[in-house]
């Protein structure tokens, strides 16, 4: 059965309910086919990488950059999950990013700043951006409190990641 793999890191009441969100909607009873599985950024492993089919990620945007737990994650499983690195050893040479993709493992990004998440968003793709995946779905950028639509949003968000990982 596919995988969709969710690693997340939801710091905050507020953050945590929008990976509720994603995850319910991961697991909307019209999308069959699909295991959900879901782990904290600081848990998540390489392993767990590995055996997946699509990938969600979310993160809090902190200081204009992701998390230190999301960037962790990173860390932990880039050579290992098929990370490639440009020759003057910048991420990049693994081609994810928006287009194409003949192989390429579908992922999703949401990411939550109180103010901006330009530099989060710039920083996931920039990593992603050298795995064999590639992303399948608009990044959900949610800024302050957040209200009916942007968790009907976040909701969509893990739907479609679910049913693009069962296909």
């Amino acid at each position: 059965m596919p995988r969709l793999l969710i690693v997340h890191h939801s710091p905050t009441d507020l953050v945590r309910s929008i990976t509720e969100r994603v995850v319910a909607g991961a697991n909307d009873d019209a999308i069959e086919g699909v295991e959900v599985v879901v782990k904290e950024a600081l848990e998540a492993r390489a392993d767990d990488v590995l055996v997946a089919d699509g990938y969600l990620l979310g993160t809090t945007a902190n200081f204009g950059y992701m998390s230190g737990a999301l960037k962790h994650f990173f860390d932990t499983i880039f050579l290992e999950a098929g990370g490639a690195l440009s020759d003057d050893g910048s991420a990049g040479a693994g081609g994810g990013g928006a287009g194409g993709g003949g192989g390429k493992k579908p992922y999703g990004l949401y990411v939550h700043g109180r103010y901006d998440t330009t530099g989060a968003v710039r920083s996931v793709q920039s990593i992603v951006g050298a795995l064999p995946w590639r992303q399948s779905a608009e990044v959900l950028e949610l800024l302050g409190d957040v209200g009916d639509a942007e968790y009907t949003a976040a909701y969509e968000l893990g739907g479609t990641l679910a049913a693009l990982t069962a296909t």
